[in-house]
């Protein structure tokens, strides 16, 4: 992922949170918005209710290696939010794949 491919401004997370549409899945919510670029902008997120820093930091890895093996089939000019559960503890990178994958054909984000 480069480093504009990431979401980091404030301004953009509000903009998402705001005007953009969610959807619910078992491990994780997914928020999305048009950004009208040639490019996706990502993030993923675990709040405290998630757990310790050590679950927070699994659940945000196993979310980014899910969308890695799943980004070449993306829709260009998105800006995502992945945002973990905590049903997301103690899951398997295979769950949440699906998981991930679900959410993103729900949104209608893949081609």
């Amino acid at each position: 992922m480069l480093k504009k491919e990431i979401l980091r401004r404030k301004e953009d997370f509000s903009a998402i949170y705001r005007k953009g549409k969610s959807v619910p899945d078992r491990y994780i919510v997914l928020f999305y918005r048009k950004n009208g670029l040639s490019y996706n902008r990502i993030s993923f997120l675990a709040s405290k209710k998630v757990g310790n820093s050590v679950q927070r930091n699994r659940a945000k890895r196993l979310m980014r290696e899910s969308y890695r093996h799943i980004c070449t089939q993306l829709s260009s000019g998105y800006d995502i939010i992945f945002i973990a559960r905590n049903s997301i503890n103690g899951r398997k990178c295979q769950e949440v794949s699906r998981s991930v994958s679900g959410a993103l054909k729900k949104a209608g984000v893949l081609k």
